[in-house]
């Protein structure tokens, strides 16, 4: 007799649902607000402008339509985190915000919910909608300020003011939040290190407890990625970037927000509790267009385009554009690969305890050379990143995936 997963890859066109899935737990639960007042020029995420009220309040609709599908499935959604990512979800009218936040929790047991996360645009920040999240349950924001030059913001097509992060700060402060985070991004072209160092400053200033600073990159089909090609501006050296880095982990370090994981820094239990279910392989459901979801080996991505999703859920089926199921050797690998990101590195008893194997023996050769290189520490307990292999860790980790 055929197990369902040999089932379900028989008929390779088969549209996925949730009853394929294996009833499993999901702490996660990741929520795609589309929604933007303007695109900027390095962002991939999936993201529209010019939306009408009337095209967000169906929005709310179906997200709470796609919650339903998996409240009533063998996946046991239980947020012990919740994150709402865009786009931008503070663009949402507050009173649909107010109403999804409500549906979510009439659908699914928030009682273990430790974390709740919504991003919020620092031109757009008010004290209405700030208390009125604070109400709502939420109790973690997230600002994108990108940097505090304005030059700096106008090449990356930034819609705010330098001067509108720390007033959204402030506001955010005001409604109760303590728990706050501001996104900076480093290695935009033109940029030195004492622009960055300064930029690094003005945010540290804030006295947040959460600090995650991304490397520009140039993804495929963004509008840096063509200005870049077009020779509009020339990018960032390699070896300026690698400095900005180094002076990112001392500087913040220093004022004891330790790099919990690459592009993340934290003081001591104030690390992004949603992310960290991400790079310890767990499982989470996302709804929304273009949202990811990982449930126990699968993982599928929801199309990519509101009307085709919207057109999806509306039928009554999962918007899942495309999906693939992982080996037991692939998602050993994975584990791996997420962990090395964190600070945190990988333990020879946890990966035993998870996979019934020694991590020495499967990942021998890996171990062996990259130790040698000085990429990764090794000790009795389990390994790790070097300093040398954070400025190559996507290299690094790589060595230990299985295709």
């Amino acid at each position: 007799m055929l197990t369902s997963l040999e089932q379900f890859q028989v008929n390779e066109n088969r549209r996925l649902a949730t009853g394929d899935l294996p009833a499993a737990d999901a702490p996660g639960l990741y929520v795609h607000v589309p929604f933007c007042f303007h695109k900027c020029h390095y962002c991939d995420f999936y993201s529209i402008t010019r939306q009408t009220p009337e095209r967000m309040t169906r929005f709310v609709d179906l997200i709470l339509a796609e919650a339903e599908m998996w409240a009533r499935s063998q996946v046991r959604l239980s947020p012990r985190t919740v994150f709402f990512g865009g786009g931008t979800p503070s663009l949402l009218p507050l009173n649909e915000m107010k109403r999804m936040i409500a549906g979510l929790r009439d659908r699914f047991d928030f009682s273990g919910c430790n974390e709740f996360t919504v991003e919020v645009n620092p031109a757009t920040a008010s004290l209405e909608y700030c208390q009125m999240l604070r109400d709502s349950g939420v109790d973690r924001l997230s600002f994108g300020a990108q940097s505090f030059d304005l030059a700096e913001l106008k090449l990356l097509e930034r819609h705010h003011d330098p001067e509108d992060v720390p007033r959204s700060i402030s506001i955010a402060r005001k409604a109760g939040f303590s728990r706050l985070n501001v996104d900076l991004i480093y290695a935009i072209p033109g940029q030195t290190l004492d622009k960055w160092a300064w930029s690094l400053d003005q945010a540290m200033a804030l006295k947040t407890p959460h600090v995650s600073c991304y490397g520009l990159t140039y993804e495929p089909n963004t509008a840096m990625a063509v200005r870049k090609r077009l020779g509009q501006f020339v990018g960032c050296e390699d070896s300026l970037e690698l400095e900005m880095m180094r002076h990112t982990r001392a500087q913040l370090g220093s004022a004891g927000l330790s790099a919990y994981e690459i592009s993340n820094y934290a003081v001591t239990g104030e690390e992004c509790r949603h992310n960290l279910l991400y790079w310890t392989g767990e499982s989470y459901i996302g709804l929304g267009p273009a949202a990811a979801s990982h449930v126990e080996g699968w993982r599928w991505k929801n199309r990519p385009h509101l009307g085709e999703w919207e057109t999806a859920v509306a039928a009554g089926h999962l918007p899942a554009a495309d999906f693939e199921v992982l080996t037991p050797e692939q998602r050993a690998g994975e584990w791996v690969m997420l962990r090395m990101r964190l600070a945190r590195g990988i333990s020879f008893s946890d990966y035993a305890v998870q996979w019934g194997r020694d991590a020495r023996q499967v990942y021998a050769p890996q171990l062996a050379q990259l130790s040698k290189l000085g990429l990764i520490e090794v000790s009795a307990e389990g390994f790790g990143l070097s300093e040398a292999g954070i400025a190559v860790a996507d290299g690094v980790a790589g060595e230990f995936v299985v295709v």
